[in-house]
């Protein structure tokens, strides 16, 4: 069945997850207006966005590391 959990575990075979891509220099900080954007799109309101649009929201376990992989300090 199309659960959430069924997704995001890939039990079901027709999600897919979606990805951001960066354009940055490793090592570097993410300039001021990009990391505004990823804090955005991890925020409450971009996942309610997303999920406006028919989405699922990713889990505040993945928002924390994707983050963190950048640079950022998760708000949450």
């Amino acid at each position: 069945q199309p659960t959430a959990e069924a997704c995001y575990s890939g039990e079901y075979p027709l999600a897919r997850f979606l990805y951001l891509y960066l354009n940055k220099v490793p090592g570097t900080p993410l300039e001021p207006l990009r990391a505004e954007f990823v804090r955005m799109v991890f925020s409450q309101q971009g996942q309610e966005s997303a999920i406006k649009d028919g989405y699922l929201p990713v889990t505040p376990e993945v928002a924390r590391e994707e983050l963190e992989s950048v640079g950022l300090k998760p708000t949450f």
